[in-house]
């Protein structure tokens, strides 16, 4: 389970599983809760290469980044530890 902190938005941290550079599992802590629950089904055994371009942008109220950006985020951050 890799685990990264959030910054900017109502989620504090996203939990994740990668099996062959799919995703596996994603939990939020915190967030819309309706929101997060309907983007972890959707990303999940997704690729992730996909899911970051599908998410990486994606703007909530003005705040420059949102749970799904920062799902994308986490995933980059996740592939550079991989490669590293």
């Amino acid at each position: 389970m890799y685990r990264y902190k959030t910054k900017g938005t109502c989620s504090s941290a996203i939990n994740f599983d990668v099996e062959d550079n799919k995703v596996t599992s994603v939990r939020f802590e915190g967030g819309c809760h309706g929101n997060t629950q309907g983007v972890a089904k959707l990303v999940e055994g997704r690729d992730i290469d996909e899911i970051i371009g599908l998410l990486k942008g994606i703007d909530c109220h003005g705040r420059g980044t949102s749970c799904p950006d920062q799902l994308a985020n986490a995933l980059l951050a996740y592939k550079a530890q991989a490669a590293g």
